[in-house]
């Protein structure tokens, strides 16, 4: 008999907020545990729990922020995209007041403009955030 196996839901959370000098940058923390690297606010979707409320939950254990989550932004879910397993994530963006504080299995945390921010980025998280701009930039038009 063949095992069954399923991938793991995931959530990662694109959080807007204001730095200290007034610009609008996002949320990143860097990992504490492997693999290794920043990385947007994210986890486990638990038993029992929608993935809004992990979302919410999982932002606040590693920023310390509480978020209100503003839409479902896109899920991806390419079996390579975690190097530990197979995991599928549903992305939010939300927005955030304050200033962030690395928490739980944040080693770190920054608000991070395109410009400044750590590069590269953990898992496919760059993809994310280059699907997020181009969403922001039709949004403009």
């Amino acid at each position: 008999m063949t095992e069954h196996k399923n991938p793991f839901p995931t959530v990662d959370v694109i959080i807007e907020t204001k730095r200290k000098d007034g610009r609008t940058g996002i949320v990143l923390v860097e990992r504490k545990y492997p693999p290794s690297g920043w990385a947007l606010p994210g986890g486990f979707v638990e038993y029992g729990e929608s993935l809004e409320e992990a979302a919410v939950r999982e932002a606040r254990e590693e920023t310390s922020l509480d978020i209100q989550l503003v839409e479902q932004f896109h899920t991806y879910s390419e079996p390579g995209r975690d190097p530990r397993f197979h995991t599928i994530t549903t992305v939010y963006i939300a927005v955030a007041q304050g200033q962030p504080r690395a928490q739980d299995d944040a080693r770190n945390v920054g608000i991070f403009t395109e410009e400044d921010r750590p590069r590269p980025l953990a898992f496919d998280h760059e993809r994310i955030l280059a699907d997020y701009r181009r969403k922001k930039d039709v949004r403009r038009k």
